[in-house]
C-alpha cells in the first residue's frame, strides 16, 4: 500500500480533494465553449472514460455565457480555466462552475486576485493555483534565471499569501513542467512546504507515446512517493486518452479499484503456438468493446501459461490448435483455435455476472486434464524450447566458479 502524505481537503462540487479522499482524474475539454452541446459531448465522453472532473476554458465573454448551459448538465464538476482577465473568472464563478484555475504567470495583479478569491469564497468554490513552467512570471523568471523548482514553488507561495491574506484556504495547487525531473522536484519541494492537496501534472507533455511515457514517469513517481491528490495527462491527443490513461495509473498503482480492462501477455518465446501479438490485439479491442473491468491474460503455450498467469482473472493459452481458457489459473474449457478470442470475450462477460467461484463450478470437467494432456505432448514435440536446463547448468557452472 501506498502510504500517502495527509493534506487538506477541499470539494470540487461532488469530488472530495485530498485529506484521504482518493486521487482524482482531470482532463480538459479542446472544444470552443461557446459551442455548448459540443463541448457538453466531450465532457460527457470524458466522464465515461473515467474523467471525475473536467476543466473548461474560459477565455472570452462567450465561453462564459457557454458556461452558464454547460455547468447545470455536465455529469461532473466543472473547472473553468482562467488566463490574463480575472473579470472572466467572476464570470465564471457567475455561471456557477465548481472550481477556477488560475495562472499566477499572467493574473499578476494582487488586488484582482483578492478580488476573485473573495467571490469564490461567497460561492465556496475552491481556486486552483496553476503555477506552469512555460509561463512564470517574469520576475522570477528573472531572479532565477530559468524555470527552476525553487522558482514554481515561489510563485505557488506567493499566490497563497495572496488568498490567505482574505481568508481564502480552499485550495490545490499545481506546479507543473515539461521537464520531467524539474517537474518531479518542484512538487517534491512544494510538498515539504504546504499541506494543501496536489494536483499533478508534467505540461505539454506532447502526443503518445512520448507524452504517455513522460507522464507516467513524473506523475507515477509522485504518486509512490505519496504525493499528490489528483492528476492530469497533459497530451496533445484526443482528451479521452487523458482520462483513461489517468485512470488505468490509478488503478495500475492500486489507488483506485479497477473500473477498466487490464490485459497482460507473455513476450512470447519458442513455446508459442499462436502469434501472440495478433492475439492479444484482438483481444483487447473487443474487450475493451465490452468495457469488462477485469484482468485478462493472453498466453502463448499452454505449458507455463495458465500457471504463469494464475492471478489473472481470466486467460487463454494456446496448445495444439486449441485455446485453454483458464479462471485464476484453473483450465475450465477448451475450444478450437479459431474461437479463442470469442470464448474469451463469453467467458469473461459471465465472469463479470456471476463470479470466480459460480464459473468455476460451471467449469468442463476434463478442460483441465485435456490442458494436461496438450501440455505434455508439446514438451515431448518441442522438448525443452527455452532449453532451460542447459541455461540453468550453464548458470551453476558460473556460479560455482565464483565461490
Amino acid at each position: 500500500m501506498i502510504e500517502r502524505k495527509p493534506t487538506r481537503r477541499i470539494q470540487v462540487g461532488s469530488v472530495p480533494v485530498g485529506g484521504g479522499a482518493e486521487v482524482s482524474v482531470q482532463s480538459m475539454t479542446t472544444t470552443k465553449t461557446a459551442d455548448v452541446d459540443g463541448t457538453l459531448a466531450q465532457v460527457y465522453a470524458l466522464a465515461a472514460a473515467g474523467a471525475d472532473i473536467v476543466r473548461i476554458t474560459c477565455n472570452d465573454v462567450a465561453a462564459a455565457q457557454g458556461l452558464a448551459e454547460i455547468v447545470p448538465r455536465s455529469p461532473v464538476p466543472i473547472v473553468a480555466d482562467i488566463h490574463f482577465q480575472y473579470k472572466l473568472a467572476l464570470a465564471a464563478l457567475e455561471a456557477g462552475v465548481h472550481a477556477l484555475r488560475l495562472n499566477p504567470g499572467n493574473i499578476r495583479n494582487e488586488t484582482h486576485i483578492k478580488e476573485v478569491a473573495r467571490a469564490a469564497a461567497d460561492r465556496g468554490v475552491p481556486i486552483r493555483i496553476g503555477v506552469n513552467g512555460g509561463s512564470l512570471d517574469k520576475d522570477l523568471l528573472e531572479k532565477y534565471g530559468s524555470a527552476v523548482p525553487e522558482a514554481l514553488v515561489e510563485s505557488a507561495e506567493t499566490e497563497i499569501r495572496y488568498l490567505e491574506d482574505v481568508g481564502f484556504t480552499d485550495i490545490k495547487i499545481s506546479v507543473k513542467h515539461s521537464h520531467v525531473p524539474s517537474m518531479v522536484e518542484s512538487y517534491r519541494l512544494l510538498s515539504e512546504r504546504v499541506d494543501y492537496p496536489l494536483h499533478l501534472g508534467v505540461t505539454e507533455a506532447g502526443p503518445p507515446p512520448g507524452g504517455l511515457i513522460k507522464s507516467v514517469a513524473g506523475i507515477a513517481t509522485l504518486l509512490l512517493e505519496g504525493i499528490g491528490d489528483t492528476i492530469r495527462f497533459s497530451l496533445t491527443a484526443d482528451p479521452v486518452e487523458e482520462a483513461k490513461a489517468g485512470r488505468q495509473l490509478l488503478e495500475y498503482l492500486g489507488l483506485r479499484e479497477r473500473a477498466g480492462l487490464d490485459l497482460i501477455a507473455c513476450p512470447s518465446c519458442g513455446r508459442a503456438e499462436v502469434d501472440v501479438i495478433e492475439v492479444a490485439g484482438e483481444a483487447q479491442r473487443r474487450l475493451e468493446e465490452a468495457n469488462l473491468p477485469i484482468q485478462v491474460a493472453v498466453m502463448g503455450c499452454v505449458v507455463n501459461g495458465p500457471g504463469e498467469a494464475r492471478e489473472a482473472d481470466i486467460g487463454i493459452a494456446a496448445g495444439r490448435g486449441k485455446g485453454h481458457l483458464f479462471i485464476k489459473g484453473n483450465v475450465v474449457r477448451v475450444v478450437p483455435e479459431a474461437e479463442m478470442v470469442d470464448a474469451l470475450l463469453d467467458e469473461a462477460r459471465k465472469l463479470v455476472e456471476e463470479g470466480v467461484e459460480a464459473r468455476l463450478a460451471a467449469a468442463d470437467g476434463v478442460a483441465e486434464q485435456l490442458a494436461a494432456e496438450a501440455a505434455e505432448e508439446l514438451l515431448l514435440i518441442q522438448g525443452d524450447a527455452n532449453h532451460s536446463e542447459e541455461r540453468r547448468a550453464r548458470v551453476a557452472e558460473i556460479a560455482e566458479g565464483a565461490r
